[in-house]
């Protein structure tokens, strides 16, 4: 396997396997690190998606990490670094690029395959969840934790689309999903078991490039190979998001935040008058309730809104409004819960995070109202983010 970005200089960061011309197989390489994406390794892949779908010998292109994660996310240290120097508009450039690679992805004219069989968070998850083809096995955990951390989930195009709100329960409590349960939801395409992966990306090498057929062709022929090595997994008998829908579809529905919190408060106490004290007899109920008591109060209400407004949007105008959310973010003027959120993690794990505002109430529409409007309107600096026009539509409208 070779270590090459675009120009062939060598980038330990992202390997390219390029021993068959029609199959690319992309790798994220920072496994110590669980493949936490720098702005280098953004600008990496940005460059090498570009090329492989103007290249016609590549016909497929192939995305997994190295180690046990595919990616857990931001490098949140570089983030923090860039924060804390006063050098805000250059970790925009690689927002920027985030969005440029998930519009890219998305909308990719040629078959695309991401490979999660261990951890996919944040940023990872928004790039895996933009593929074509992705494939889960009983190692992979998803999670969008970034309200825990004082941000917002990326990629709310695809998350607004998944079934019965499960959208807006990911997006406020980053909970976590198991391979099963991304694949039952829809989050993974297909779930193949972690033994029968290298069978699987060995006849993708040896067969796809035999191929001269056309794209849609391609795609039909990419996903019968996939199933063939797929299998319906089982769920886990209880404790599980997927057997507790009932709930998440009385519950986050709700208008507002604090309407989705008092409906699971609700919960919890007919849960304590059925006779199950403390929601004893439901432990997912009580890990739900605490994890929107433990998150940032107006990163909470920014995700709800931006998650409620996805499901109207295209996906480009989905990523118009998360770059002028991620820059008022990393301004910090209306609220500095993000830099008190990666202090906590990088510096004191222990400690309570402060947030500013401290509690949902205080939270003001008009607060909210500033994450999205237009970027001229605080800054002339500051300017929308611009995408290509695309033919494709995104893969995911497709399945």
């Amino acid at each position: 396997m070779a270590s090459l970005n675009s120009d062939g200089h060598r980038n330990p960061e992202v390997l390219v396997q390029d021993s068959n011309p029609s199959v690319k197989t992309v790798t994220l390489n920072r496994p110590r690190h669980l493949n936490a994406l720098s702005g280098e390794m953004l600008s990496q892949l940005l460059q090498l998606f570009l090329a492989y779908e103007h290249d016609a010998k590549v016909k497929l292109v192939i995305l997994k990490g190295n180690g046990k994660a595919f990616s857990a996310g931001g490098d949140i240290a570089e983030v923090a670094r860039l924060l804390d120097s006063g050098n805000w508009r250059l970790g925009l450039k690689a927002t920027a690029e985030v969005c440029e690679l998930l519009y890219l992805i998305a909308t990719y004219s040629k078959p695309q395959v991401s490979i999660v069989n261990g951890m996919v968070m944040g940023r990872g998850a928004a790039i895996y969840v933009s593929s074509r083809f992705r494939i889960a096995t009983e190692n992979s955990i998803f999670s969008m934790p970034e309200t825990a951390l004082g941000g917002v989930p990326e990629n709310s195009y695809f998350l607004s689309r998944l079934p019965r709100f499960l959208e807006e329960y990911l997006a406020l409590t980053g909970a976590q999903l198991d391979g099963p349960e991304m694949f039952a939801c829809g989050i993974a395409t297909h779930f193949v078991p972690a033994a029968k992966l290298v069978l699987l990306e060995q006849e993708l090498l040896a067969s796809t490039g035999a191929l001269t057929s056309s794209c849609d062709d391609l795609v039909s022929y990419v996903s019968s190979i996939i199933s063939k090595y797929s299998i319906q997994p089982a769920l886990k008998e209880r404790g599980s998001a997927w057997h507790n829908m009932d709930v998440i579809e009385k519950c986050f529905p709700k208008s507002t935040v604090e309407e989705v919190a008092s409906a699971l408060e609700k919960e919890a106490t007919d849960d304590i008058d059925d006779g199950h004290v403390n929601g004893g007899n439901n432990p997912w109920l009580t890990s739900t309730i605490e994890s929107l008591k433990k998150a940032s109060p107006i990163s909470l209400k920014i995700a709800l809104r931006s998650i409620r407004e996805g499901r109207s949007q295209g996906l480009g105008e989905c990523l118009v409004r998360e770059y002028r959310i991620a820059c008022r973010i990393a301004r910090g003027e209306i609220s500095t819960d993000f830099r008190e959120g990666l202090s906590a993690l990088l510096v004191d794990r222990d400690r309570i995070k402060k947030w500013e505002p401290c509690k949902l109430e205080l939270v003001s529409d008009k607060m909210v109202d500033r994450y999205f409007s237009k970027l001229e309107n605080d800054d002339e600096e500051l300017k929308e983010l611009e995408l290509p026009a695309r033919s494709n539509s995104p893969a995911f409208a497709k399945l």
